[in-house]
């Protein structure tokens, strides 16, 4: 009975009737007859034009949407006409400037003392979309638009659209003035030696920057259109007379055949495209750096740039990718392979640590020096919980730091580092919570995963770090060997654009015509990465410093 009762009380009932009345638009005519009418080009009919974008555009209850109306005087005619904008995405000076004033103030004929046979002749073959074009719009990039939905994806985009009465063409003049971020230093990526200037969220900003650093025609960059609603631009970027035809393809392929409604970021498109949407490890490289996004389009691959977004894609992209960092082509090639190992050596650090430290303290005790471990028992002692509760409470706890740390506004995020290391940390000491030797693993792990250039493969490595301690905590040493090759078999499995994760050592090619773990001297860099079959092997002459053979 109290069931039935609250059942009836809470139960979502359909209404067949509702009180309200939804408004008809602009000028009585709602979207249905709309629809019955044929308006897929423009109409020569001025009103017809109007009413149907203030329909589009629900001017009853948009506010940024502006129309302005005028009359065009050339002598002896007057032509009906308006522009339509969205207000905050124009420039207001460049419309007046630009579009009004010769429109309104410079538009008539000067005809000369003639007779009035000729006049009438000349009158008679007048036209008045090229007057328009050659006379009245001192503005470089215009388009004539006949289709209504190309000219509603030009509003949107912030052009300004004219439309004259008796015409069946639109112009579409570009006069986009919205605001956004300056060029300014990388955020998430470090310049110890090199470029300091950052992508933006505006795409022809970025894809300037580009063409600032490759001075050559064969950077092609073509646009295309992902999502039906968001109607968002992306830009495939690569070096025509490099980059291997089929990779160009098969990134174009993916793009444009994506049926989705919005596309917000470089991080969705990074999903939406990479070979196995069931891996966590990347596939892509993403970067804000205009520099390693050039330095990767002169090797062959592809760059991705969405518009509102101040990453780029870098595609296809194997292991070896996220261990090198743009710095390394400024520094000499011997200190840059010492730096390359250190990484090397923490991603495995990062990885394997804290189980290999469960492991050994729980079922290899034999492996560690007397001295050692007797001081890590007398550390333990005291403390309450067996070692795998202990290390799972401090990786969580240093995960939790690290994601305040960075969701805080910056003011504070030296205040949770503190409290973090210094407190927390000397607090669960003195309390006998964890042993002041598993603050030391922790805080190395930590270090060790800062050490990894690319954020992608870091959050990869942390989640994985969690799969090993349980495996070394159930199984030790072999618990931790069978969860490696089980790993390691299912991602030497996986490609990026059709190239293998693990080349160019699985499957083997010649690695001194690869891009492998160490670089070669700068001299010595004759000849691009093979595995992407680039249409131009070789980078530079045999012989690159030519200066020093001339000299002999």
């Amino acid at each position: 009975m109290k069931k039935n009762f609250f059942n009836n009380l809470f139960e979502y009932k359909e209404q067949d009737e509702y009180e309200f009345i939804l408004p008809k638009t602009a000028n009585n005519i709602s979207l249905e007859e709309f629809d019955k009418k044929d308006t897929h080009t423009v109409s020569p009919d001025l009103k017809k034009n109007l009413d149907y974008l203030k329909v589009k555009f629900n001017m009853l209850i948009n506010s940024d949407i502006k129309i302005r109306e005028f009359t065009i005087s050339i002598k002896p005619k007057k032509y009906s006409a308006f522009i339509i904008y969205i207000d905050g995405m124009v420039s207001g000076t460049a419309i007046n400037d630009f579009i009004l004033k010769p429109l309104l103030l410079k538009n008539s004929i000067k005809m000369k003392a003639e007779s009035t046979e000729i006049i009438q002749k000349k009158l008679l073959n007048f036209n008045l979309e090229k007057f328009l074009y050659a006379n009245l719009i001192p503005q470089n990039s215009i388009n004539a638009e006949k289709e209504l939905e190309k000219i509603v994806s030009n509003i949107n985009a912030g052009f300004c659209v004219l439309f004259v009465d008796t015409l069946d063409t639109a112009i579409a003049i570009e006069t986009k003035g919205f605001e956004g971020r300056s060029v300014a230093e990388p955020v998430t990526e470090t310049v110890v030696k090199g470029s300091h200037e950052a992508f933006v969220e505006n795409l022809r900003t970025n894809t300037s920057m580009l063409r600032k650093i490759i001075n050559n025609e064969n950077l092609i960059i073509e646009e295309s259109t992902v999502g039906s609603i968001s109607n968002t631009k992306v830009a495939i970027c690569y070096m025509k007379n490099i980059t291997n035809d089929d990779l160009v393809a098969e990134a174009k392929y993916r793009i444009n055949n994506l049926e989705i409604d919005s596309l917000l970021s470089s991080g969705q498109l990074e999903q939406f495209i990479k070979d196995s949407a069931k891996t966590s490890f990347p596939q892509t490289i993403s970067t804000e750096r205009p520099d390693k996004t050039c330095s990767y389009l002169l090797e062959g691959r592809v760059a991705i740039i969405v518009n509102g977004s101040p990453f780029s894609i870098i595609l296809p992209a194997v292991l070896v990718d996220f261990l090198y960092s743009p710095e390394d082509i400024n520094l000499d090639y011997n200190y840059t392979n010492f730096l390359r190992t250190l990484r090397f050596f923490a991603l495995c650090s990062a990885l394997l640590l804290p189980g290999l430290y469960i492991a050994i303290t729980t079922y290899h005790c034999e492996l560690l020096p007397s001295e050692l471990l007797f001081a890590i028992i007398a550390a333990r002692e005291a403390i309450p919980f067996p070692v795998f509760f202990e290390i799972i409470i401090m990786e969580l706890s240093f995960e939790l730091i690290q994601e305040a740390s960075i969701r805080v506004p910056s003011s504070f995020s030296t205040t949770v580092g503190i409290i973090g290391a210094l407190i927390l940390g000397d607090a669960a000491v003195s309390a006998s919570i964890v042993s002041p030797i598993l603050i030391i693993i922790v805080a190395f792990t930590g270090i060790s995963a800062f050490a990894i250039p690319d954020n992608s493969l870091r959050f990869s490595i942390r989640m994985f770090r969690f799969m090993y301690t349980v495996l070394g905590y159930l199984a030790g040493f072999l618990g931790i060997a069978f969860g490696f090759f089980v790993h390691f078999l299912l991602i030497s499995n996986k490609t990026s654009f059709g190239l293998p994760f693990f080349a160019p050592f699985i499957p083997y090619s010649n690695i001194n015509e690869n891009e492998s773990l160490y670089i070669k001297p700068v001299w010595k860099r004759e000849r691009r990465n093979r595995n992407i079959n680039t249409k131009k092997p070789s980078s530079e002459k045999h012989i690159s410093m030519s200066w020093r053979e001339n000299g002999k």
